[in-house]
């Protein structure tokens, strides 16, 4: 409460009538501030962050004089209230660092002093609705979008200069074509593509960048309002922020049971072709826990717990694995995948799918729509087409089967071999191979029937789990094909 003199018309102006008024203009004291940090490659942002005892929030603390994080205007016993245009006030610590940890060499933060955020808590002043007062209406976040060309349409795309300023295109689109279908708005302002941004590029460049791409690109855009809002606030446009469209892989995040005879699976560490080492999981048993919570045979774990594992050994993921107790949450990804986030420069733990509640992160809602319009469409499991050429390690994957029923599987798939660069997963059911069906054929006539392809295959597979469901849809009883003979076969 504050004192205000407030004129009283009809007592004229020499006699003002003092009232007590509420202080109508005490929210707007709070006031957040944007803090860009950028760092070089072995820099650190130079700012801890804490919660500590009798202080509520986020705290930033230890500083470093002229350190990263100061030259932004971060300061010493800020609150933090959102990390790239994401409200952390009410999360967790952990998730907080997280997300932190995953934005790579460039990070938003937006703080508020530690004074100004006790006095707002004190008064119940909505801290959200304040961080997004801050960002002002109608600003959306980015989205990251996959566009994989089609043989009649290409991309679907084309990118316009925006008039008198370098750096800047507006999208145009194919009406129906690829780039739509991949979440693509008409309008859009071209912010990034495959891992780099397109602001110093000249049209000229930009265009042969779009040549280089082959059958697909991976584009940052942003609607014309929001890049507006963006600019004059001074924001980066990060693929941090970014709302994911239509990527082509996405790790998901496993919660395993514990029982008595442990897991499931095994964890092995493997070197890939290039000499990168791997934590693969391997040896899924049957109806285990690590099975029911939707594991595959040779994908890569990516964190346990949501802690990250990459720069952990392989004797400290096993103790995290068995300090877990009862229950355990694994990230994992194909091998396809993580090279596909590795070439973006982006980590695949942006973007995750949790298999227990089956929701991805939050997408457009025309893009929901057709989702749901193709799951009405299609109705069943689709299989997938593999074509392969011999390579080095031969197709790089192995055959396996069930002695007591027709049948076969892919049993293992080899690191940056041909068969992991056509898609091929482990535990796939092979239904036709060269256009022959070999579904009721066993191990040895489906071998034959690839060596006499020569150099070149085609399989038409499917996921064990959608295969067991299209037999139920055929009326035929389902068994499991898993079984315990397995034959190399390169």
């Amino acid at each position: 409460m504050k004192l205000k003199f407030t004129f009283n018309p009809k007592e004229g102006i020499d006699n003002p009538v003092m009232v007590l008024t509420d202080d109508a203009d005490s929210a707007s004291t709070a006031n957040p501030r944007l803090c860009v940090l950028k760092r070089e490659e072995g820099e650190t942002y130079g700012f801890h962050l804490r919660v500590e005892r009798g202080c509520q929030g986020h705290v930033i603390r230890n500083v470093t004089s002229w350190g990263v994080a100061e030259r932004s205007g971060l300061r010493d016993g800020d609150r933090l209230l959102e990390v790239n245009n994401c409200f952390v006030d009410d999360i967790s610590h952990p998730e907080v660092a997280r997300q932190i940890k995953l934005s790579g060499h460039q990070l938003c933060l937006l703080v508020l002093d530690g004074e100004e955020y006790d006095q707002a808590v004190s008064r119940g002043q909505d801290l959200r609705a304040l961080a997004s007062a801050h960002k002002g209406e109608g600003c959306k976040p980015p989205r990251l979008c996959h566009v994989i060309r089609d043989p009649a349409a290409g991309l679907g795309i084309n990118f316009t200069p925006v008039e008198g300023e370098k750096g800047r295109f507006s999208v145009s689109l194919v009406t129906g074509g690829p780039a739509e279908k991949a979440g693509v708005c008409k309008g859009d302002r071209l912010v990034w593509m495959n891992g780099a941004t397109v602001s110093d590029l000249t049209h000229s460049a930009l265009s042969k960048m779009v040549k280089k791409c082959g059958n697909h690109i991976t584009i940052l855009v942003i609607d014309r309002k929001s890049e507006e809002n963006y600019n004059r606030k001074q924001m980066p446009i990060l693929p941090v922020m970014a709302i994911p469209c239509h990527l082509p892989h996405t790790a998901r995040k496993l919660h395993l049971d514990h029982e008595p005879e442990g897991y499931g699976f095994l964890l092995r560490q493997e070197k890939t072709p290039s000499g990168r080492a791997a934590h693969v999981l391997r040896e899924v048993d049957s109806d285990s826990p690590a099975e029911r919570a939707g594991m595959r045979q040779g994908e890569l774990l990516l964190a346990v717990n949501g802690e990250s594992v990459e720069s952990l050994k392989h004797e400290e993921i096993v103790d995290r694995v068995r300090e877990s107790g009862q229950q355990v949450t694994l990230t994992t990804i194909t091998s396809q995948g993580l090279e596909f986030y590795t070439q973006l420069g982006l980590s695949p733990l942006l973007f995750c799918k949790d298999t227990d509640t089956e929701k991805e992160s939050s997408v457009p809602m025309s893009v929901v729509a057709e989702q749901i319009l193709e799951e009405e469409t299609v109705g069943l499991p689709s299989p997938r087409r593999c074509v392969l050429q011999k390579g080095p390690l031969g197709f790089g994957f192995n055959l396996g089967c069930d002695q007591q029923i027709p049948g076969t599987f892919i049993s293992q798939v080899a690191l940056g071999g041909s068969g992991q660069s056509a898609g091929l997963l482990e535990g796939d059911v092979v239904m036709e191979v060269n256009g022959h069906n070999v579904e009721e054929k066993c191990l040895e006539d489906v071998i034959m029937l690839v060596k006499e392809g020569g150099n070149f295959l085609t399989l038409l597979v499917m996921d064990k789990n959608g295969y067991s469901q299209l037999n139920q849809n055929r009326t035929s009883s389902t068994t499991d094909i898993m079984g315990s003979e397995v034959m190399k076969y390169n």
